[in-house]
């Protein structure tokens, strides 16, 4: 990433303090904001030498996502903000679905092509040595990070509370890859909000057969493009709940039978 990785805890305390794009999207809809900060002083470790994260951390990190969703959520978007996700966000896709770095590598922050390149061969480097693993809580600990293992935490416990999901851009749609390629329902309660300017996300979205709500050339993250989608479900569930049918508005319907010869 062109940034670095202390802009991650910085984005953060400006999301607590109210100062970011999130915050300003969160009021204009009418949405709550909750903000989790996961041990912003340690980063992840390197995935080409060995696992992002320990199994303690990912039980952690699962078990926050968990928790975000309590019984007076109607709704859930999830959103993610780490400088070099995307990198990881190419790898989980990858290793659930195949392909190279290549084919999943973007510039995401601002990479030129020679970044992109480099972005490339280490998610290569890290598929090659975690070749063997297959389930997804071993995606999530090798190739995630804990933002991206809690919003799985997080889109399982809504599952089991029966409420619905809107996904962000590239990295939250990866966070739940990993589940997607061991239970293809994972994703019948969820909705894709956006999709954003990172190029493989439109393919991953693919993968996963979900068509996005809005389509805006979006690359922020910070769940921007679900919140943003939330006003335009609104109004889609609005709409059904409170429009009158011909018949209780007194319209007349289309008749049967009057078509041209």
């Amino acid at each position: 990433s062109p940034y670095p990785s202390e802009v991650t805890a910085q984005m953060v305390a400006n999301f607590e303090n109210g100062g970011a794009a999130i915050n300003a999207i969160t009021a204009a809809v009418g949405a709550e904001l909750d903000v989790f900060g996961l041990r912003l002083e340690s980063p992840t470790g390197d995935i080409t030498v060995g696992p992002a994260i320990t199994e303690a951390e990912l039980l952690e990190a699962l078990n926050v996502g968990a928790g975000a969703v309590t019984g007076d959520v109607d709704i859930l978007a999830v959103g993610e903000m780490g400088i070099g996700n995307t990198t990881v966000a190419a790898a989980l896709s990858a290793s659930s679905f195949g392909g190279s770095g290549a084919h999943w590598a973007g510039p995401g922050t601002g990479l030129d092509d020679e970044g992109v390149g480099k972005k490339a061969n280490v998610i290569d480097r890290a598929l090659a040595l975690h070749s063997h693993v297959t389930s997804a809580v071993d995606r999530l600990r090798c190739l995630g990070g804990r933002e991206l293992a809690a919003i799985a935490g997080a889109v399982l416990a809504a599952r089991h509370q029966h409420c619905p999901v809107v996904i962000d851009g590239y990295v939250a749609t990866a966070a739940i890859a990993p589940l997607f390629a061991v239970n293809s329902d994972i994703t019948a309660h969820c909705v894709a909000g956006h999709r954003s300017a990172e190029p493989a996300h439109g393919a991953l979205l693919g993968k996963l057969g979900l068509n996005p709500v809005l389509d805006l050339d979006m690359r922020l993250g910070e769940g921007t493009g679900a919140t943003l989608a939330l006003a335009v479900l609104r109004a889609a569930a609005a709409a059904h709940n409170r429009m009158a049918t011909f018949e209780e508005a007194s319209v007349a319907n289309r008749t049967s039978g009057s078509g041209d010869a």
